[in-house]
């Protein structure tokens, strides 16, 4: 319910203020000076050379929403116009709001000292209004800080989806692209000369990122960049994995590796490093076939350049899942069980770099029996362990019956 005293306080107050629409100008020039003042940030020059046209707008708009009140609020319109114009400049929230409580500070005393010098028994009716004046400047502040938070989600929003198609781009190998690469320093921060690598993760598993919070740059879903001393990690998310592009610094492989592992939880593949962003297409692919080469149950970290042998497996599935055919088809005439203790006698034999003893302290046997079975193999392969191209076509071949899961036929001259 509106009281008397209320409707007095308001005429007093438009009275006031349409006394002041002269001054305009020069309360403009004090809010400057007061902003000015008292900030401890260099202003940008866009933020500088707008400011007192800005006082004056929104110190015109206020006292008009005063003076007019069925006009309706373009105080209001204007502080929303107003925030989303700082956020697009990138003017601190927080100094913004200081400058909408200056505002009210320069306002209300110019109004206090208007009254003072015609109607100075009218004072103490203003002083009682003071609280609804100031609700309407908290009113003008709070649309304004509403407004600057959704155009910052919103610039946050189109500067991630530019930086992911960027990201993307690059791993599809458009990086001979000259304006790309323009681009990607721009958005990223990445030179075209670098020392740059790829990870690719398996299934839709994240780590947790390296570097943490702490190291982000933007952190949104499965999108993000992180950092971690001097190795950098852009993280997209892809339909069925993840992917991260990795600025190395001076950080070689094996430091990437030991970035990762305590974070991740499945597989991952990591490519060679690759000294241009144009290069990084191809070390995606090479990072995917590194993380097809991972076969055990706990996770692994596979660098390409260790696995090539398994690399050129699953880059040539038909022509290795024939060999895998040939080579190891007739264990696959022997009982099961038995089958499987010799690939795997195996299989601990080739990791023990050819060494029965060490093979058979892995298996709890003795080592006759590895050398009895390893015999075995080599009874039905046909192909002797001693001979470097019989061991080759033999891990070759072991390879294919891990990596692609290949049931080898009762013969070499099955396509399957």
């Amino acid at each position: 319910m509106t009281t008397s005293s209320d409707r007095s306080g308001t005429a007093i107050l438009r009275k006031a203020v349409a006394r002041l629409s002269d001054r305009l100008p020069d309360m403009a020039d004090r809010l400057v000076a007061e902003i000015l003042r008292g900030e401890d940030w260099e202003r940008p020059s866009g933020l500088r050379d707008d400011l007192w046209q800005v006082c004056h707008v929104g110190l015109g708009h206020g006292m008009e929403a005063i003076l007019d009140p069925g006009r309706g609020r373009t105080d209001l319109e204007w502080a929303e116009r107003l925030g989303r114009r700082r956020a697009e400049q990138g003017q601190p929230l927080d100094q913004l709001l200081r400058s909408y409580r200056l505002a009210g500070m320069v306002f209300w005393e110019a109004v206090v000292e208007a009254v003072a010098q015609d109607e100075p028994e009218h004072v103490p009716t203003l002083v009682r209004h003071a609280t609804r004046t100031w609700y309407t400047i908290d009113e003008q502040s709070s649309t304004a800080a509403a407004a600057y938070h959704r155009t910052e989600y919103d610039l946050l929003r189109r500067s991630e989806e530019r930086m992911q198609a960027v990201v993307d781009a690059l791993l599809e190998g458009h990086g001979v692209d000259g304006g790309l690469l323009a681009t990607a320093n721009e958005v990223l921060g990445l030179p075209e000369q670098g020392r740059y690598a790829v990870v690719v993760l398996g299934q839709s598993e994240m780590p947790d990122r390296p570097g943490g919070a702490g190291g982000a740059l933007i952190d949104g879903g499965g999108d993000g960049l992180t950092a971690s001393g001097s190795v950098r990690f852009i993280w997209r998310m892809r339909a069925d994995t993840q992917v991260a592009l990795v600025a190395l610094g001076t950080a070689d492989l094996d430091e990437l590796i030991e970035t990762l592992r305590p974070h991740v939880r499945a597989h991952a593949g990591v490519s060679p490093v690759v000294c241009t962003l144009a290069e990084l297409g191809t070390a995606r692919w090479l990072a995917e076939l590194a993380l097809r080469t991972c076969w055990s149950e706990e996770p692994e970290i596979a660098l390409l350049d260790r696995r090539l042998p398994g690399a050129l497996v699953v880059s040539q599935p038909r022509l290795a899942g024939r060999l895998g055919r040939a080579v190891l088809g007739p264990l696959y005439e022997i009982d099961p069980a038995y089958r499987d203790v010799l690939l795997s006698t195996l299989a601990v034999w080739l990791e023990c770099d050819g060494s029965a003893a060490r093979a058979a302290a892995r298996l709890y046997c003795h080592h006759n029996t590895v050398l009895n079975r390893l015999r075995r193999i080599e009874q039905l392969t046909g192909r002797l362990l001693a001979k470097p191209g019989d061991l080759t076509e033999v891990v070759l071949a072991l390879s294919a019956v891990r990596l692609l899961d290949t049931i080898p036929g009762p013969g070499p001259g099955s396509d399957g």
